[in-house]
């Protein structure tokens, strides 16, 4: 059984306890970088200042993440593009993580979320739902913070 649509403001102000609500979100992409480590110390017990390295390599990575509202744990995963099959890791890893009950992800419109590989995951694990966020509302999403 399908669970029903909710609005986003029903979902985090009176979600039922057995419903799991999740905010999900993508950052990137991110390159490393790297930073030289400090000197040590000075004498006086002052720490020495070290010059920033600023240089990025060219890897670059993507970091998916959902933020669990009812008590502020994540569950965060990385990959190499911003496409269909790192979305559904991170769907993989949020079933694996509220293994019980309804699990609601809140996120925003963008293709990959959409698209029909993961239409066809929700239609086998039918307890997961997502609820889109209004175009021009990223701020519905607590993960943006």
């Amino acid at each position: 059984m399908r669970p029903k649509r909710e609005s986003i403001v029903t979902l985090y102000t009176q979600s039922p306890p057995e419903n799991t609500v999740c905010c999900a979100d993508e950052l990137g992409p991110v390159s490393p970088r790297t930073f030289p480590p400090a000197l040590g110390w000075s004498p006086d017990g002052h720490r020495l200042k070290a010059p920033l390295d600023y240089g990025r390599g060219p890897d670059k990575v993507w970091g998916f993440g959902a933020l669990r509202v009812h008590d502020g744990q994540a569950v965060t995963c990385t990959a190499p593009s911003r496409h269909t099959a790192s979305y559904r890791q991170l769907l993989d890893a949020l079933d694996a993580a509220n293994p019980s009950g309804a699990l609601y992800v809140i996120t925003d419109n963008l293709a990959s979320h959409k698209s029909p590989p993961i239409q066809e995951r929700l239609a086998t694990h039918p307890r997961v739902q997502q609820v889109f966020i209004p175009k021009g509302a990223s701020w519905l999403n607590l993960q943006e913070a």
